[in-house]
């Protein structure tokens, strides 16, 4: 993953299902936002059954730590931006009702 130029970083965008997984290299200008660097994967064409909205509004982080401002995080090279599914169940939900059922 060479750069062709110092104005161009190489950066990777993730994202993952149960089922199957998808990290793309990219060589992104310098400056680029997490954000952006999302939308320029173009991960909408790879998983089609989602809809668009659940990379252009997703919660994203960088290894594995939420961005508090994925708009203004500007990337460095080597960076792997991952893009975040919404929760289906709220995990305090969960252990509450875990910890009911325990109980009874």
């Amino acid at each position: 993953m060479g750069a062709s130029s110092p104005d161009v970083i190489e950066v990777e965008v993730a994202f993952a299902l149960p089922e199957r997984q998808c990290i793309l290299p990219l060589s992104v200008s310098e400056g680029t936002t997490a954000r952006q660097a999302v939308a320029m994967a173009g991960l909408e064409a790879r998983f089609p059954e989602l809809p668009a909205a659940t990379f252009s509004e997703a919660d994203l982080g960088l290894f594995g730590r939420r961005l508090r401002d994925p708009e203004a995080q500007r990337l460095k090279a080597g960076d792997r931006v991952e893009v975040y599914r919404p929760l289906k169940i709220d995990p305090k939900v969960v252990r509450a009702e875990r910890a009911a059922a325990k109980t009874r």
